[in-house]
């Protein structure tokens, strides 16, 4: 059964191997500096409105989600939500666990009194963009534009 929890310092071996290897459009540079994500994991266990969620399988984690609430003076200074990084390590997806890290992630949005989340994605592939509509986002209700700075 999955347990869903924020992750911990523990968990950056099995993020690396989430990050690097699962997550299709993020390739990998050489190996990961561990001390230097334990160093940012700790900077963000601390941030009040960053939630790095894992799915966990006796332990183990195999998928992960972000969630970072900002603060907005619009809509009545309700804030909203950005949500990043949904992965699954390759052996354990189609089992609903995304599924499950998304909807805490939208009751923690909630709870936190936001009025939006808003995803993105790298993926191009139909059945990731129908995975996202599935689980209540809507593709075509704004228009995002990225500008990379390398």
């Amino acid at each position: 059964m999955l347990t869903i929890r924020e992750a911990v310092l523990s968990d950056v071996p099995a993020l690396q191997e989430l990050y690097l290897r699962h997550l299709t459009h993020y390739p990998p540079e050489g190996e990961p500096d561990t001390a230097a994500w334990e160093a940012l994991l700790a900077r963000l266990i601390e941030y009040p409105d960053h939630y790095l969620l894992v799915g966990t399988l006796d332990g183990r984690p195999v998928s992960s989600v972000t969630l970072v609430v900002i603060p907005n003076l619009t809509h009545n200074l309700r804030p909203y939500a950005v949500m990043e990084n949904v992965v699954t390590h390759a052996d354990f997806r189609a089992q609903g666990y995304a599924s499950a890290l998304i909807e805490r992630a939208s009751v923690i949005a909630r709870e936190r009194g936001c009025y939006k989340i808003m995803l993105l994605t790298g993926s191009k592939k139909e059945s990731t963009l129908r995975f996202y509509e599935q689980n209540g986002f809507d593709r075509h209700a704004k228009t995002a534009f990225l500008k990379r700075f390398e």
